[in-house]
């Protein structure tokens, strides 16, 4: 189903997932989508980022994008200003950790939790383990159990190469935790778990009373499942060219994939030209 209504052409803030949107594949941030978040500052438009990376992970970005709004991490499970400093947490219940755990690796995924500061794992040898400490810039903490971690846990992941398997548990896991917990994949091989109230839908709800700004003056850009939640409570959104086409049809506009300026592009093309009609025509 395409996103309801018309584009808004009233644009304040501009919200951006980081990996597969901000980032390329390699996880660089390009000069180009630099140069774009340059123009919306510019241009008065304000910018935010939100990831199901630790704010730990996106603190490289602060500087080169000269962040100034509340950096959501753990898609939306804790929010930090551009200094680290919390803002606010979202843990998920004990009991549905325990049990998110317990079902991912009963169904032979491996699992990852984060709570506080720590990223804990039980095989630094897992899929995608060394690639997420180069991206995050920090190493996990190896443990044999998780334990007490799952009293604070504010995200568990499951991760496997198996897209399927990941697709499917997805599925399992809503209606095991429904009402209780979010679970929507981050990525192909990432299975997210966070509190229900952490989830890139309340991200734009919680930015737009933060910064005082309606949600129908916010632009949304995403390339995930997890990213249609903040479609759907945006005034305008974007899909980037590698998200898949349910996620394209969720949203207003796609633009090119994130290995050929797709982000860049989508504010060049969909977000700068609208603000500046706007602004032509309240003069």
């Amino acid at each position: 189903m395409a996103a309801p209504g018309k584009p808004s052409d009233t644009i304040s803030l501009v919200i951006a997932d980081v990996d597969g949107t901000l980032v390329t594949e390699q996880k660089e941030l390009t000069p180009r989508a630099q140069a774009a978040v340059r123009a919306l500052h510019q241009a008065g438009i304000a910018f935010a980022i939100t990831s199901g990376r630790p704010p730990r992970g996106m603190a490289m970005l602060v500087e080169p994008l000269a962040l100034t709004t509340p950096i959501a991490g753990f898609n939306g499970g804790i929010f930090v200003r551009p200094d680290m400093t919390v803002i606010a947490t979202t843990p998920l219940d004990p009991g549905i950790a325990k049990l998110a755990v317990d079902l991912l690796g009963a169904r032979g995924l491996d699992a990852w939790v984060y709570a506080g500061n720590d990223w804990l794992v039980r095989d630094p040898g897992a899929p995608h383990a060394a690639r997420e400490e180069w991206t995050v810039k920090f190493p996990p903490t190896v443990v044999g159990e998780f334990g007490e971690a799952l009293d604070h846990a504010v995200k568990v992941v499951g991760v496997s190469d198996d897209y399927d398997l990941v697709a499917r548990i997805e599925r399992e896991m809503q209606q095991v935790v429904a009402g209780r917990a979010s679970a929507v994949r981050s990525q192909p091989y990432y299975l997210d778990v966070t509190h229900p109230r952490a989830n890139k839908g309340e991200v734009v709800r919680t930015l737009s009373r933060q910064l005082g700004i309606p949600q129908t003056a916010i632009v949304t850009i995403g390339d995930m499942p997890n990213d249609v939640l903040m479609f759907h409570e945006s005034g305008l959104s974007i899909a980037m060219g590698n998200a898949r086409p349910e996620v394209k049809a969720e949203a207003h506009f796609a633009t090119d994939d994130y290995n050929n300026e797709g982000f860049a592009k989508a504010i060049e093309r969909f977000v700068l030209p609208r603000a500046r009609r706007a602004g032509e025509a309240a003069q």
